[in-house]
């Protein structure tokens, strides 16, 4: 894959080829002011105007690239995206429209994410070189690079097996952050998590040496700065422990960690926009494994909080060591904590795999995120917390459960368990996030994907960034 860096350049009118945009209602009016020629050569390819469409069209000795959106003037994230994936490799910019000049804007996201390949393990075969675009907002490319980045870095987490995403991994991804920002953190791993994270403990005791749990604590920002934590449910790999996955319940399970993925890209997000907070990033990473130490069906788990938790399913495992996180992340005092989890099939049930649930304890926090994720192609979906489903988690001998015994509301009885260990008053977010797309679209191939992270981020950014 190019660097990314290199994809969005300034426009110094340097040589590059025209790219028009058009739409069927549109197509007609504009294909007039081509030539015969130019319109068989459109007829050719079966070029409509339909959205996604690209056609390439000869111009003398030279020639330009006409692609299809929804409404040339209103672009999206992904308007761009199948001309950056189809287009051969070269130099780009937008025609400039009647009376003006054109630019890709928000457009930049998918032209960027379209290239991303994952090619770890092998080479692509069909790999070109880089398609890049020019732009004549350049205070707009930085940002929007670094978003970019922060979405594939997700990508390439999430579609990294669990052997080599493991929680030293995740621990490594960490490191990256604290010595590219300066941040400081704290790591306590294997039987030292006993003590303070003991849910982080029992889930992840079972797993090889290699693969030990651990609980990575980094803090960035001055002191007096607005708190806020992100924190990140880091499973490497999820075999549903004693009560065990079907063998294609666990096929895709390397995606287990995709909370801390979001977490990790996020927190970068914030260090590199340089948002005037002070971050606390935790993330819980085990591999849910089974041994013969692993724990069982029926065992009560101490916590961080002082509650107890009766294990009704070991397969609830992503709940018990976000359980400890939130509640060292609640001791700070944050304003706000946001935290990631592919945690529940009742989310992907209910809404699919495009639409992260979300869970707020605040309208507005909702509201903002929403509104963010509209603006900016990301959107989530907000399900309740209702108290009504609380008595779900009852136990007959410890504070609680970890697992419902009906098939009711999954997902918002997960987060109602998490709820219980977010501090009192605290603003809170939860994603219940797929982190999967089974199918690709333009700009969004299949494997690892980021949901909700953008709307995270924007949201982020207006509530603490300059006004």
């Amino acid at each position: 894959m190019s660097k990314t860096i290199d994809l969005i350049q300034p426009d110094r009118d340097q040589d590059a080829v025209a790219i028009h945009l058009v739409n069927e209602d549109g197509f007609e009016a504009w294909s007039k002011t081509l030539t015969g020629g130019q319109r068989a050569a459109l007829a050719g390819q079966k070029f409509t105007g339909k959205g996604y469409q690209v056609g390439i069209v000869p111009d003398g000795d030279d020639w330009f690239a006409v692609g299809g959106v929804a409404n040339p003037d209103e672009l999206s994230s992904w308007c761009l995206a199948k001309l950056a994936e189809d287009l051969p490799e070269g130099t780009y910019r937008l025609a400039p429209k009647e009376g003006g000049t054109a630019d890709p804007g928000p457009a930049m996201h998918g032209w960027l994410t379209a290239q991303y390949r994952f090619t770890k393990y092998k080479d692509d075969p069909k790999a070109t070189g880089p398609r890049v675009l020019l732009t004549k907002q350049v205070k707009a490319i930085e940002p929007a690079i670094a978003e970019a980045e922060a979405v594939m870095q997700v990508m390439r987490m999430v579609d990294t097996p669990a052997e080599d995403m493991g929680p030293a991994a995740i621990e490594a991804e960490c490191e990256a952050l604290v010595k590219a920002h300066g941040a400081k953190m704290e790591t306590i791993k294997g039987d030292a998590l006993e003590q303070g994270y003991p849910m982080v403990h029992a889930v992840g005791r079972a797993a090889a040496r290699h693969h030990a749990p651990r609980l990575m604590h980094l803090t960035w920002g001055k002191e007096g700065n607005p708190v806020i934590a992100v924190v990140g449910k880091g499973v490497s790999f999820d075999s549903g422990g004693l009560d065990v996955k079907s063998a294609v319940g666990m096929k895709l399970m390397k995606k287990d960690m995709g909370g801390s993925a979001h977490a990790i890209a996020l927190a970068g997000l914030i260090m590199d926009g340089n948002l005037p907070v002070r971050l606390h990033l935790l993330v819980p990473a085990v591999e849910n494994a089974i041994s013969g130490n692993a724990f069982r069906p029926g065992d009560v788990l101490q916590t961080r909080k002082g509650l107890t938790v009766e294990i009704g399913n070991t397969d609830a495992e992503g709940r018990l060591i976000l359980g400890d996180a939130l509640t060292r992340a609640s001791e700070e005092k944050p304003e706000l904590i946001i935290d990631f989890a592919t945690l529940t099939g009742a989310a992907r049930i209910a809404l699919g795999p495009d639409l992260p649930a979300m869970m707020t304890r605040r309208d507005e926090t909702a509201a903002d995120l929403i509104a963010a994720g509209k603006a900016h192609d990301d959107e989530p979906w907000r399900l309740p917390l209702p108290e009504a489903y609380r008595e779900y988690l009852a136990s007959d001998i410890a504070d609680m459960n970890n697992a419902q015994s009906n098939p009711y509301a999954g997902a918002s009885v997960a987060g109602l368990f998490l709820d219980k260990f977010v501090g009192e008053g605290i603003d809170w977010a939860h994603f219940d996030t797929f982190g999967w797309r089974p199918y690709a679209k333009p700009g969004r191939p299949k494997g690892g994907a980021a949901y909700g992270l953008r709307a995270s981020w924007h949201m982020l950014r207006a509530r603490y960034g300059p006004k």
